[in-house]
């Protein structure tokens, strides 16, 4: 049974335009404490159109304190998926017909049970018991792999919501988590923190995995919120980055990350920045251990905060470091002061951008009908 919190969720699409006045439709639905609804196995849904695109957005995983149970979703950055019905393909099937974007996306595998897109749109097939259509798709690569930005998850999640959503959105947010779940258990390990925001948007707590139990944080609507992304040319696999972590926490270190989560929390809730940096910058069990395997990181954080950041932590695995802030141009400049530490002190070039929370998560972008 999968649980989310708040009735009802609604999650809304809109179809990018620069002149649209159109109101969003509403795309998934999450009811407070009701279980999983039951994978359509009996009934088979039919396609309510030919072809689809979906995106889903980059995520910042742990924030400091929450080690894989706080997340949030970012904006502007963030993976595509295309999905059309396609009769070459053997019904109940996917093929990965491209992958394209980054340069290290030709890593990738086009066999759907080696690809966090493909094995997510093949949960999701699973779940609504489609048998009598093929599919194919192409994924987008918007993030670099092994970033800390959730690049993985991104995938899933598009990918997720693409399937579903070519078969008349059956499916709610907790089927559509779990089934993207499955892929980030076969690519990086069964953790939520990425997945969740990436389809639900904003900041998510995982309060428990079995049952899944999700709850939306809610930041206010009004309150200013950057999040300055300096990302550097070194990969940091999430196994490795995994493998470096202790295996025992002391009494000390777990009452402290506890009470800095629970200010994190407070802190979103409110609309507290500066509490929030201070949450974030507060890790001492996880950042400790990682940060020494990405050149220049403690210096990047101290650089972040010099230049006005109100924290500055790893975003998730890393390489990629996150500082928050309330102002634009500010972010830019503890941008720039992030790349110039990395190129520093850790020898590394990097790219720096600002975001705000992406309050929507995995959406639509067009459709074709049938």
């Amino acid at each position: 049974m999968a649980i989310c919190h708040q009735s009802p969720f609604k999650l809304f699409t809109t179809i990018p335009s620069s002149s649209s006045s159109s109101k969003p439709k509403p795309l998934l639905r999450c009811n407070l404490s009701l279980p999983s609804r039951p994978s359509l196995t009996s009934t088979e849904p039919e396609p309510v159109y030919t072809s689809v695109k979906a995106f889903a957005p980059a995520t910042v995983a742990n924030l400091g304190p929450g080690f894989d149970f706080l997340g949030c979703a970012v904006d502007g950055l963030g993976d595509f998926v295309s999905l059309t019905l396609d009769p070459q393909v053997s019904p109940g099937e996917i093929s990965i017909s491209e992958i394209s974007g980054d340069h290290n996306s030709k890593k990738l595998s086009k066999n759907p049970l080696w690809n966090c897109a493909g094995i997510a749109a093949i949960e999701v097939m699973k779940m609504l018991g489609v048998r009598s259509v093929g599919l194919s798709l192409t994924l987008e690569k918007g993030l670099p792999l092994g970033s800390g930005l959730g690049s993985s998850a991104a995938s899933a999640a598009a990918a997720a919501v693409a399937v579903n959503e070519i078969f008349g959105g059956k499916l709610g947010i907790d089927e559509l988590v779990i089934a993207g779940l499955k892929s980030e258990e076969k690519v990086s390990g069964y953790h939520a923190d990425n997945i969740a925001p990436a389809i639900m948007g904003g900041f998510v707590l995982i309060r428990s995995y079995d049952p899944l139990d999700l709850i939306p944080l809610i930041f206010p609507d009004g309150k200013e919120l950057f999040f300055v992304l300096a990302t550097p040319e070194f990969e940091a696999p999430t196994k490795k980055m995994r493998a470096a972590l202790p295996a025992e926490v002391g009494m000390a270190h777990h009452v402290w990350n506890s009470s800095q989560a629970g200010a994190l929390v407070a802190a979103v809730l409110q609309g507290d920045l500066p509490g929030l940096g201070r949450a974030l910058s507060s890790d001492k069990i996880v950042e400790p251990r990682r940060a020494p395997l990405i050149p220049g990181m403690d210096a990047v954080k101290k650089a972040a905060i010099e230049a006005g950041a109100f924290g500055c932590t790893i975003s998730g695995a890393g390489p990629t470091a996150v500082a928050v802030t309330d102002d634009l141009e500010r972010g830019k400049a503890i941008g720039e002061r992030m790349v110039a530490a990395f190129l520093k002190e850790g020898k590394l070039k990097a790219a720096a951008s600002v975001s705000r929370l992406d309050r929507v998560g995995a959406r639509l972008v067009s459709t074709i009908p049938r």
